[in-house]
C-alpha cells in the first residue's frame, strides 16, 4: 500500500485498521496482537517486556500531519538526517507484507531501537536495578558493539554494581567486577577504581584467612601483585607483611622444635612456614635439614585402614596399608597381555612349556632380613596347606589345580599340576607374616609396622631391620596416613604442603590438579569395580526378581557421570553389566572376562515397580501354599564405607529407590570397615579390585567369597572356569560366567572407576604403572 504524496493520517489509520482486522488472525503471535500504531499519544513503556518484542523503531508524526505513531521494522538509516528531503518508506510491525510511505516533513522524530535499549539500561543502572539492566546491556554488546556511548555505559554498570555488591557484603563478587572494569577500561575513574580494588582485596583476604583458606588467599595475593604491582596497592603491602609475619612465627617455632628433637612438629611447622611465604629466608633449607634428619612422608587418605591385607579385594584401605606391613608369596606388579604379572617373593618362578609344572627357585642370598630366613621345607608345607581343606589358608582353586608338591634340592620346589593352568602364580597370593620366620603370628614382614592409630591418623614406623639396611639413604622413617573427610579437604592439604601424597582422587579433583606445576597426578593402571553385594537373609533381597527391580531402579549413568564424575569426561569410567572389569579401552587385555555384547540394564522405574509387585505376589502365593504368614517387605538397609564417594553414591541410590516405593535405611560402617556385621545390613556398597578374574571370580562369587552365592549355575560356571586349560577356554568360560551373573545377579554391578593418586614434585621414587600406592615405598625420597 502506498500513502498519498500529501500524507493523510486519517486515511493512514483507517487503512491500517482495515488491514489488521482482515489480516491478523487470533492465532498471530503475541507481539503481532500488541498495539503497533496509534493516531495520538505515546506508546506504553514496555519495560522488561521490550525484550520479548521484535526489534523495531518508532516513528512519531507531527501534529500538523495529524499526529500519531507507528512501530516499524528496523529502518536502513540509524540516525535522523540533518536535512531530510523526500519521503521515507517503512513496514509496520505486524503488517510486514505491506509498504508505507510518509513525507519527511510529516515525521517529528524517530526513536531508534538501540537508543531505547540505551535509555532502559541507563535508567536501570541509575536506579540500582542491575539484574534488570543486564539483559539490555547484553543485547547492546552483542548487536551494537560500536555504539559511541556503549563503553561508558558498560563501565558505569560494572562500577555501580561493584559498589552495590560491596555494600551488601558480596566482597568477592565486587572484586571480580572491579577487576573486570579495570581490564575493560583502564582509564575509567582510575584512581577510585584502584582504591576500591585495594579496599575490597583487604576484606576478601581477611575472610579467606579467617576461614583457613590460605591456598586461595595466596593465589589471590600473587595474582593481584602481578596485575597491580605498579599501583602500590596498600592491601598488597599489608598482606605480604602479614604472611611474612605468620611465616616467620612458624619458622621460629620449627627451629625450636628441631632443638627439642621433635621432628614431627618441626616438619609440620617448617612446611607451613614455607607455604605461607615460599621465599622466606632459610625456609627451604630448614625443611631440607629436617627431612634429612628425620625423613617423614604424610599421605592423605579418604579411607582409613583398620585391617591390613594387601590382597583384600573389597577394602581399598586394607590393600593400600597392608602392602607396608606384609609381603605376599606372589605379588601382582601390573597387567600384561595374558593376565597379571606376578613376582615371587623369595626368588624366581617358571612354568614349564606344557604348563603342568610350576618351578620355584629360592634366592635367599639376595633377600633382606627376615625374608632370607625362609626354609625350603617350610615353604613347601605352606603350599601344601593351601590345598588342605582343614587349613585356614585353604583355597579351592589351588587344591583343584595341584596334584603334588616336591622339594628338588635345597633351594627348589616343584608343584605338579593336575591339568595345564594358564597362570598358576595367581593362585598363590598368600600373606607372609612373621610366623614364617619364627616370629609371632600376624607380625609384619614388610618394612614398616603400625605405631599409632587414632581417628585422625595412622603412623607407620620403619622397622629396625629396614632402617639398618637402608642406612642414611633417606628412606622414610615414618609414613603417616592422615584421614580427610572430603576430597576438597584432601586437595587443600596437598596444596598447602601438609601432606605429600593423596592416595585417591575424585575425577574432578584430578582434572584440576593436573593443571598445577607443583603436583603430579597419576592414574592407577587397574580399575575398581563398584557393586552392591547382598549380605543378609532379607527374604526379598534373596529373590532374583526383587534384585532385578533394585537394579532397574538405579539410574547408574546419572549417578556415575553426574554425581561422581561431576560431568567431567573420564575415559574408562563406565556402567557395567557384570562383575568383571571392562578394561580401559577396547583392546585392553584386562577386559578378557567382560562380554561387551551384554548391555547394562537401563534405568526403568516403572519396570522396577512392576518387579517389586511381582516379587510380593510370588512371596504371598508361596506363603499361602505353605499355610504361613505372608512376608512383609521391610526396609532395605544399605551399608557403605565411611568415605565421601561411597556416601554420595548411596545417598543417590536411596533417593531413587524411594521413588519406586521402597523404604531404605543407610548404614555407615565404622572407619576402616567395608563389610557389615551380621544382621546389620541387607546390601553393602563395595569397591572391588577384580584384577585377575581367573582367581577373583571365586573370591567374589563363590560360597566362601564376598557374595557367598549358593546359586548352582554360578557354582557350575566357577568349576568350569577352573578346569580351563588355555586362554581361549578361560575367556570363553568367563564370558559364560558373565552372562550367568547378569541374569542371576549374585551381586548388583554398578560401574567401573579409574582411580588416580597425586603427589608433590619433591617426592621422588614413586615409580610408574604401580597397582598399589606403597608398591615402591621403599624407594621414596624427599628432595628440594
Amino acid at each position: 500500500m502506498m500513502f498519498p504524496f500529501q500524507f493523510n493520517p486519517t486515511k493512514f489509520v483507517l487503512a491500517l485498521a482495515l488491514i489488521c482486522l482482515v489480516g491478523v488472525s487470533c492465532d498471530a503471535p503475541a507481539w503481532a496482537q500488541l498495539l503497533t500504531y496509534a493516531e495520538s499519544g505515546e506508546p506504553e513503556d514496555s519495560g522488561l517486556g521490550l525484550l520479548q518484542e521484535e526489534p523495531h523503531d518508532i516513528i512519531y508524526f507531527t501534529e500538523a500531519s495529524g499526529g500519531g505513531w507507528a512501530k516499524v521494522l528496523l529502518l536502513p538509516i540509524r540516525n535522523m538526517p540533518t536535512t531530510p528531503r523526500g519521503s521515507l518508506q517503512f513496514s509496520i510491525v505486524g503488517i510486514e507484507d505491506d509498504k508505507f510511505v510518509a513525507k519527511w516533513s510529516d515525521i517529528r522524530r524517530i526513536d531508534f531501537w538501540e537508543k531505547r535499549l540505551e535509555r532502559e539500561t541507563a535508567s536501570r543502572i541509575a536506579s540500582g536495578d542491575f539484574v534488570g539492566a543486564y539483559p539490555f546491556l547484553s543485547i547492546l554488546i552483542r548487536d551494537y558493539p560500536r555504539r559511541p556511548g556503549l563503553k561508558t555505559l558498560r563501565a558505569e554498570f560494572l562500577w555501580r554494581n561493584a559498589i552495590q555488591r560491596a555494600s551488601g557484603s558480596q566482597r568477592a563478587e565486587s572484586l571480580a567486577m572491579l577487576e573486570e572494569l579495570h581490564r575493560y577500561d583502564p582509564q575509567y575513574n582510575q584512581a577510585q577504581v584502584i582504591k576500591a580494588i585495594s579496599l575490597t582485596t583487604g576484606s576478601v583476604m581477611q575472610s579467606l584467612v579467617d576461614t583457613g583458606d590460605l591456598d586461595n588467599a595466596q593465589q589471590l595475593l600473587a595474582r593481584l601483585k602481578e596485575d597491580y604491582g605498579r599501583f602500590d596497592l596498600p592491601a598488597i603491602a599489608k598482606w605480604e607483611g602479614e604472611f611474612l609475619r605468620m611465616a616467620t612465627e612458624k619458622r621460629n617455632e620449627a627451629i625450636e622444635a628441631v632443638k627439642q628433637k621433635d621432628f614431627r612438629s618441626a616438619r609440620k611447622l617448617a612446611r607451613e612456614s614455607l607455604y605461607l611465604k615460599p621465599d622466606i629466608d632459610g625456609g627451604r633449607e630448614l625443611v631440607q635439614k629436617i627431612d634429612e634428619a628425620y625423613p617423614l612422608v604424610s599421605v592423605g587418605v579418604l579411607q582409613a585402614a583398620r585391617v591390613y591385607d594387601p590382597v583384600r579385594m573389597d577394602n581399598w584401605a586394607a590393600r593400600r596399608a597392608g602392602r607396608l606391613l606384609y609381603r605376599n608369596l606372589f605379588e601382582i606388579q601390573g597387567a600384561a597381555p595374558e593376565g597379571g604379572e606376578y613376582d615371587f617373593l623369595f626368588g624366581s618362578a617358571e612354568t614349564t612349556p606344557d604348563r603342568q609344572v610350576l618351578e620355584l627357585s629360592l634366592e635367599t642370598a639376595k633377600l633382606p632380613n627376615p625374608l632370607n630366613q625362609i626354609e625350603v621345607d617350610f615353604l613347601a608345607d605352606q603350599l601344601a596347606l593351601r590345598a588342605t581343606p582343614e587349613s585356614e589358608t585353604y583355597f579351592s582353586p589351588w587344591a583343584a589345580s595341584v596334584t603334588g608338591i616336591g622339594i628338588d634340592g635345597p633351594q627348589r620346589i616343584e608343584c605338579i599340576l593336575r591339568r595345564p593352568h594358564v597362570l598358576p602364580t595367581c593362585l598363590l597370593q598368600i600373606n607372609v607374616d612373621a610366623s614364617w620366620f619364627g616370629g609371632e603370628k600376624g607380625g609384619p614382614t614388610g618394612d614398616y609396622f603400625v605405631d599409632v592409630v587414632d581417628e585422625g591418623q595412622t603412623r607407620f614406623m620403619l622397622t629396625e631391620d629396614a632402617r639398618r639396611a637402608s642406612g642414611d639413604s633417606g628412606k622414610p622413617r615414618e609414613i603417616v596416613e592422615v584421614r580427610c573427610a572430603t576430597g576438597s579437604e584432601s586437595v587443600s592439604k596437598l596444596l598447602s604442603g601438609e601432606i605429600d601424597v593423596l592416595d585417591q582422587l575424585f575425577p574432578a579433583d584430578a582434572i584440576k590438579l593436573k593443571e598445577r606445576r607443583d603436583v603430579k597426578v597419576v592414574e592407577y593402571p587397574l580399575p575398581t569395580i563398584h557393586m552392591l553385594v547382598p549380605c543378609s537373609d532379607h527374604q526379598f533381597v534373596a529373590d532374583k526378581n526383587f534384585r532385578r527391580a533394585l537394579l532397574y531402579g538405579i539410574n547408574r549413568e546419572d549417578i556415575l557421570h553426574g554425581e561422581l564424575l561431576e560431568n567431567h569426561a573420564s575415559p574408562g569410567c563406565q556402567v557395567l553389566s557384570g562383575p568383571f572389569p571392562a578394561g580401559l579401552s577396547q583392546d585392553d587385555p584386562l577386559g578378557y572376562a567382560y562380554d561387551t555384547s551384554i548391555l547394562p540394564r537401563r534405568f526403568e522405574p516403572s519396570l522396577a515397580q512392576l518387579l517389586v509387585a511381582l516379587s510380593k505376589n510370588l512371596k504371598a502365593a508361596e506363603a499361602k501354599r505353605k499355610d504361613e504368614p505372608e512376608p512383609k517387605l521391610r526396609a532395605v538397609r544399605l551399608a557403605f564405607p565411611a568415605d565421601n564417594l561411597s556416601r554420595v553414591a548411596c545417598e543417590a541410590i536411596r533417593s531413587q529407590w524411594e521413588l519406586i516405593g521402597l523404604d531404605v535405611e543407610l548404614v555407615e560402617l565404622p572407619i576402616g570397615r567395608t563389610y557389615p556385621d551380621p544382621d546389620t545390613a541387607d546390601l553393602v556398597y563395595v569397591s572391588c579390585a577384580i584384577w585377575e578374574p581367573i582367581i577373583d571370580a571365586r573370591r567374589l562369587l563363590g560360597p566362601r567369597g564376598l557374595a557367598r552365592s549358593e546359586d548352582q549355575l554360578i557354582g557350575l560356571g566357577l568349576r568350569r572356569l577352573e578346569e580351563a586349560r588355555n586362554w581361549k577356554e578361560v575367556r570363553d568360560r568367563l564370558l559364560v560366567l558373565h552372562s550367568i551373573s547378569h541374569h542371576e545377579l549374585p551381586v548388583l554391578p554398578l560401574w567401573q572407576m579409574v582411580d588416580s593418586f597425586a603427589y608433590r614434585n619433591n617426592l621422588i621414587g614413586m615409580g610408574s604403572n604401580i597397582v598399589s600406592l606403597y608398591q615402591n615405598a621403599g624407594n621414596w625420597r624427599l628432595e628440594f
